[in-house]
């Protein structure tokens, strides 16, 4: 779950572009592996849709558009995501000391098991994004990096799910390739 990474918000987020790579990294992955991935847009008409660069790398993503600051006090989605029987959430976003940790405390009240994605998460100052990850993770979140999640999902490099991943993690980030 992505939370209001949004056209109009991230030019104030400390840490925006990161935030934006990483969840587009691992959001690709997991539509690749068949793993639900949801946009929420706070507010839209005053703060835009999500970044242009998670609507092209997320185009199958289910998007929500939202009122609440935590997602799941909303009771369509919170309803939908029951529905859907996954009990782990991957969640990121901005701002990290508002709607994603209203969102992670929601979730983990529900019953769900919340990993805390720490690199694709931010807010406008960078002590409230390391209160915010003290808060959650004192309330039962998991902190977790993008390339934890990765391989933990791929299990395995001799595959070309891993193959892709690879790539878009290297474009994301910028870096040299290892060689397998």
């Amino acid at each position: 779950m992505i939370v209001d990474l949004q056209s109009k918000l991230l030019p104030v987020i400390d840490g925006a572009d990161q935030a934006v790579n990483e969840a587009a990294w691992l959001g690709a992955l997991a539509l690749d592996l068949e793993v639900p991935v949801w946009l929420t847009e706070q507010y839209p008409e005053g703060l835009g849709d999500s970044d242009p660069r998670l609507l092209e790398a997320l185009s199958n993503a289910r998007r929500w558009s939202k009122v609440h600051f935590g997602a799941h006090d909303d009771p369509v989605l919170a309803r939908v995501l029951a529905e859907c029987g996954r009990r782990q959430i991957i969640l990121c976003g901005a701002e990290a000391h508002i709607c994603v940790l209203q969102t992670a405390l929601g979730l983990l009240e529900a019953g769900y098991e919340v990993y805390w994605l720490t690199e694709a998460i931010a807010s406008r100052r960078r002590e409230e994004t390391r209160l915010a990850m003290a808060r959650v993770t004192s309330a039962g979140a998991v902190a977790v990096s993008a390339d934890m999640v990765a391989y933990e999902w791929l299990e395995r490099c001799d595959g070309d799910r891993f193959k892709r991943a690879h790539r878009n993690f290297l474009k994301a980030r910028s870096a040299r390739p290892l060689r397998f």
